[in-house]
C-alpha cells in the first residue's frame, strides 16, 4: 500500500513537472505535499529520494528539495560524449547484429511511434532515449547500457521539458532510418545517421533557458491527487 502511495506521488510530480504546471527551482516543501496528499512526510521523503534519483528534482543540505533547473550546457556535454560512443556502437552493431536483435529494435520503434502519435511526452521521451540504452544491451554490453542510461537520465528533464512534438516525431522517423541502415549490415551508414540523429536532438533542445517563477505545489498540483 504504501509502496503503491508513493509511486503515485512520484507520478504526480513528474507529471506537473513536465507539462511545466511546476517550474525549475520550485520548492517542494515535504509538510506542504505531506498535507496535500493525505499521507506521512516519510512516504513523501521517499517519493522526493525516487524523483531525486531520476533526476527531476534537486535535493539541497538544509534547503530541502527543489524541482531541478536543467542545465544546457551539461545537455551539449553529455551529446558530445553520447555523439562518441554512440557512432562505434551503432557501428559494431551492425556487423553483430541478429534477425532477432532487429525484430526487437523494430517492436521499440513500433512503441515509439504509438507513443508520439497518442501525444504521450512522458511515455515517448522515455522510449526515444531507451532506444539507444536497448541497442546497447542488445549487443550483450551491460556497461554500455548503463553507462548510457545515466548520460540519457542526466539531459532528460530537459528534453521532457523542451522537446516539442515535432521534434519527437522527428527523432522517431530517425531512429527507422537507422534500424534500416542495421539491418542492411551498412555499419559506416548506421555510424554517420547515429552522429547525425544525435547532433539533430542536440539542435532541437539547445534553446534560450527562460527563467519561470516559482509556482504554489497545491495550485499545481490540484488536479493530480493520488
Amino acid at each position: 500500500m504504501e509502496s503503491s502511495t508513493t509511486a503515485a506521488i512520484v507520478d504526480a510530480l513528474t507529471r506537473a513537472i513536465v507539462e511545466h504546471r511546476l517550474h525549475p527551482g520550485t520548492k517542494l516543501a515535504e509538510q506542504k505535499l505531506a498535507d496535500h496528499f493525505g499521507v506521512s512526510r516519510t512516504l513523501v521523503r521517499q517519493a522526493l529520494f525516487q524523483l531525486s534519483h531520476n533526476r527531476l528534482i534537486t535535493m539541497e543540505p538544509s534547503r530541502g528539495a527543489f524541482v531541478a533547473s536543467p542545465s544546457i550546457e551539461e545537455a551539449r556535454q553529455v551529446f558530445a560524449v553520447r555523439r562518441m560512443l554512440e557512432s562505434e556502437m551503432a557501428r559494431a552493431f551492425a556487423r553483430t547484429a541478429q534477425p532477432a536483435h532487429l525484430r526487437s529494435l523494430r517492436e521499440h520503434v513500433a512503441r515509439e511511434k504509438a507513443a508520439v502519435q497518442r501525444g504521450d511526452v512522458s511515455g515517448r521521451t522515455e522510449l526515444l532515449g531507451d532506444f539507444h540504452v536497448r541497442m546497447a544491451e542488445l549487443m550483450g554490453n551491460e556497461v554500455l547500457a548503463q553507462l548510457l542510461g545515466d548520460l540519457i537520465s542526466r539531459c532528460a528533464l530537459i528534453t521532457l521539458m523542451y522537446q516539442s512534438s515535432s521534434a519527437a516525431t522527428h527523432s522517431h522517423e530517425e531512429h527507422e532510418v537507422i534500424v534500416q541502415a542495421l539491418a542492411r549490415g551498412d555499419g559506416e551508414a548506421a555510424a554517420r545517421l547515429m552522429h547525425e540523429h544525435l547532433l539533430n536532438v542536440e539542435a532541437n533542445l539547445a534553446i534560450e533557458h527562460k527563467t519561470l517563477p516559482p509556482q504554489d505545489v497545491s495550485l499545481a498540483l490540484a488536479a493530480t491527487s493520488p
